[in-house]
């Protein structure tokens, strides 16, 4: 998530700035004025965007201090005002990812009051977060696992609007449970289970799409990585922007300790280049190739 002022007065190039490898790829907007997200749009258009997502589902004290996120629940008029005029600023999709509700809201009224408000402005999708968020009295952290999911409302969200894509989130760890918990939805959003997890990722093609995956196994994914890595360094990134987002890979198998541990202490010296990721790889191909 990127908030519309940053965008506008910020970084531009650091905020928004991807590979074209990464396609298609969204830009979440976190806000709640409608000329500063119109603003925002256009540029993350010029940026080659392929969808805007607005957030309506964020937890956290410094978003409600935004005023944008999830306490946007109780606003849904605002939000719709939002959405009309991104869609006016940018000839992209424009979707929102929401929860239920917020604290003493009663989710079937605030789910459907914020959907029916932001497809009267155009929105072209929903992602909903199957939690409530509570404001007061959880954390941010606490609000990824406490209030109880309820997958059914979401279900019934899309039977009340069968020509809405809606997509679930929220809880679900991986494609097989994914598949059961969004079943009659248009799909499903992996969060932390991909991040915490990635190789189940690949296993998407085949469940999904009855294709075969893109890479034979993780150690092919990883090779076919390093170009986008070697590219990062040239641009005077460092190895660890990259490595420390991939400490989950191999989660399980025998050497991911040693992986893990190389990666986190040797990424982040100076000058840490791709001998750094290959040395850490080759902590668990050893062992593989041993238990062959």
């Amino acid at each position: 998530m990127v908030t519309a002022p940053a965008i506008i007065h910020g970084d531009r190039e650091r905020l928004l700035g991807f590979g074209a490898q990464e396609h298609p790829v969204a830009v979440q907007l976190g806000g709640s004025d409608p000329i500063q997200l119109a603003a925002a749009a256009r540029i993350c258009a010029d940026y080659g965007y392929d969808e805007i997502n607005l957030n309506v589902g964020c937890p956290s004290d410094r978003v409600q201090g935004g005023n944008f996120g999830a306490c946007l629940m109780r606003e849904p008029a605002l939000v719709a005002e939002c959405v009309a005029a991104m869609k006016e600023a940018a000839a992209l999709p424009v979707t929102v990812k929401c929860r239920i509700g917020v604290d003493d809201q009663d989710p079937e009224e605030a789910l459907d009051q914020l959907a029916d408000a932001v497809l009267a402005a155009g929105t072209d999708g929903l992602i909903v977060h199957a939690r409530k968020a509570w404001l007061k009295g959880l954390s941010p952290r606490e609000n990824r696992d406490v209030p109880p999911l309820d997958y059914a409302r979401v279900r019934r969200l899309k039977q009340r609007l069968p020509q809405v894509l809606i997509a679930l989130n929220g809880g679900i760890a991986g494609i097989d449970a994914g598949l059961a918990a969004s079943a009659g939805l248009d799909g499903m959003m992996l969060g932390r289970a991909a991040y915490h997890e990635p190789e189940l990722l690949h296993d998407v093609d085949p469940h999904l799409f009855g294709t075969p995956a893109p890479f034979a196994d993780t150690y092919a994914a990883l090779e076919a990585f390093e170009p986008y890595v070697a590219a990062h360094l040239a641009a005077g990134g460092r190895l660890s922007d990259i490595t420390r987002h991939m400490l989950g890979l191999f989660g399980g198998k025998r050497g991911s300790r040693l992986f893990r541990r190389h990666l986190a202490t040797e990424s982040v010296k100076p000058g840490a280049g791709l001998e750094v990721l290959r040395t850490a790889v080759d902590h668990v191909r050893r062992r593989d190739v041993a238990a062959a």
